[in-house]
């Protein structure tokens, strides 16, 4: 049986079977750090019973007072242990933590727009696109130009503190704005 558990500093010497996916965004191993000391509570890795890396989340707590929310920055699951509801684990631990240590008002990530897998996903945890964000995701080092060139969906998904649900939209799909819009 496999443990969810709080994602370690050492974890980030053991994560390239479920780093290595064309949907995984990677990022230095010092980002992974500065996440893991300011946010240790949102950031969580399921671990295989031999000890191997299942998946993990990397989130953060961001915004204003009238919009503060949690982040999900990174969520990945090896190739191997997909459709075992891992991801739904770990999105629900961060969305708990948003919620009860943050009071934040919602969750929000940003997904490529071609990864319907993922996106059925989100929808079926309750998230909606809020808007859709032009050129987010950059292209460098996939044998294409250096410029960006491919869409982002910001999801969200209202959390307790929401009442009003004032975080997502019906008509987020047609809200179309720049990636220099996004903060």
């Amino acid at each position: 049986m496999s443990v969810l558990r709080p994602f370690r500093a050492t974890d980030a010497f053991k994560f390239n079977n479920v780093n290595l996916d064309i949907w995984t965004e990677t990022y230095g191993i010092s980002f992974y750090l500065s996440y893991l000391s300011r946010w240790p509570d949102l950031c969580c890795t399921q671990e295989a019973p031999n000890g191997r890396m299942m998946g993990y989340v990397i989130g953060k707590a961001e915004g204003r007072e009238t919009d503060h929310h949690g982040h999900v920055t990174a969520l990945t699951v090896a190739p191997e242990y997909r459709r075992l509801s891992l991801a739904r684990k770990m999105m629900g631990l961060l969305e708990h933590v948003s919620d009860h240590s943050y009071r934040g008002y919602f969750v929000d990530l940003y997904v490529r727009c071609t990864n319907v897998v993922a996106i059925g996903m989100y929808e079926e945890l309750g998230y909606s696109v809020y808007r859709r964000v032009r050129e987010y995701y950059g292209s460098l080092g996939l044998g294409r130009s250096g410029k960006d060139e491919e869409d982002a969906f910001d999801m969200r998904k209202p959390l307790s503190k929401d009442t009003g649900r004032r975080s997502i939209r019906a008509n987020g799909r047609e809200m179309i704005v720049s990636a220099h819009d996004v903060s």
